[in-house]
């Protein structure tokens, strides 16, 4: 029997602004000292609650910024401004605090599925212990003073990374569910949030504004919407494995499937749109994945700072994509099976 919600809910993440009370916020910064002094100060203050590695933007090479970035761990944003900016990041590496970029600190947890209760519990509760260190700006009407005027309040985004192939295929992400999605004061983004695009038919789901809504009800209405997404996919699928084109569509996974297992050369970009493929195999029957969060893995440790670490060495960009063909083929070779 094909499960339709196979692979849907990938990831949700919990991200709080947060700026330190009487310094400008670091847009306005008036020099690279007081930007150091703003890191001393959140690292002393985040180091009293847990143990955390610091990262200073203009300390570490530019391989390693980008690594960062393409694990999630910190924005694009973050490295525009390398002489005033750093990052906290734990030992598991689900939890990073980035400095001085939009806000003078952008802590946020990332958790496996559809799980932004406890991510929230664990963000909050670190959230708490770092505010009896440090003080942050807090209005009593206007809540958590921000930057940009949609983090006002309580300064909490909550977003949900989706797999979405049939809603994409089918037209329906933008007929059907956008004015849902409006309504319940949410927003649809590609994978690295505001200003990405959606790849590998993979979006973000997050809330839009958070003055005047409580924690609570913020979190309940990026549920609710997903919930709503779930069953939409779901519906999508089987229409798709039963539909006039369900042949060119199993043709196109199963093409996937045999690009990825039997090529010598693979960019990580051809990489990532393959394996959207081979996963929608999953979702529809064709192929048994044993792990389908596996094949999103995957995709992480092909990029290419992750190729990299991975040989010990900066490879050239052909003997990068000589690593990700053979790498790639064993990895899923042992994950998927024919159905």
């Amino acid at each position: 029997m094909v499960d339709y919600t196979l692979g849907t809910v990938i990831s949700s993440r919990i991200r709080l602004a947060r700026n330190v009370n009487g310094y400008p916020f670091p847009a306005r910064l008036k020099s690279d000292g007081q930007a150091k002094a703003i890191i001393r100060s959140v690292s002393s203050a985040v180091n009293k609650v847990d143990e955390f590695r610091l990262y200073y933007m203009d300390a570490i090479s530019e391989d390693e910024a980008l690594n960062l970035v393409e694990n999630r761990l910190i924005s694009p944003a973050l490295i525009n401004h390398p002489s005033r900016s750093a990052a906290l990041i734990n030992e598991k590496g689900d939890i990073s605090i980035m400095i001085n970029e939009e806000d003078h600190l952008r802590e946020q947890c990332i958790s496996g599925g559809l799980s932004l209760r406890p991510a929230y519990a664990r963000m909050s509760a670190k959230d708490s212990l770092i505010a009896r260190a440090l003080p942050f700006a807090y209005d009593e009407q206007l809540g958590y003073l921000t930057a940009c005027p949609t983090n006002l309040g309580t300064g909490l985004r909550a977003s949900v990374m989706m797999f979405l192939p049939a809603l994409q295929l089918g037209g329906l992400l933008q007929q059907k569910l956008m004015d849902t999605i409006d309504e319940l004061g949410l927003t649809v983004r590609g994978a690295y949030g505001e200003g990405s695009k959606a790849k590998g038919y993979t979006f973000q789901i997050s809330n839009e504004v958070t003055l005047g809504l409580t924690e609570e009800f913020i979190i309940s209405q990026v549920e609710k919407a997903v919930g709503m997404i779930v069953e939409a996919e779901a519906s999508e699928r089987h229409r798709l494995r039963f539909c006039a084109d369900a042949a060119e569509i199993k043709d196109r996974c199963l093409r996937a499937y045999g690009v990825v297992t039997n090529c010598a050369l693979m960019t990580h970009e051809e990489l990532d749109e393959l394996c959207a493929d081979i996963k929608l195999a999953a979702c529809l029957g064709y192929l048994k994945v044993n792990d389908i969060s596996a094949i999103d893995e995957l995709t992480l440790k092909m990029k290419p700072s992750n190729i990299n670490i991975m040989a010990g060495k900066n490879l050239s960009r052909r003997e990068r994509e000589e690593y990700c063909a053979q790498y790639a083929s064993n990895r899923i070779k042992s994950l998927v099976h024919r159905a």
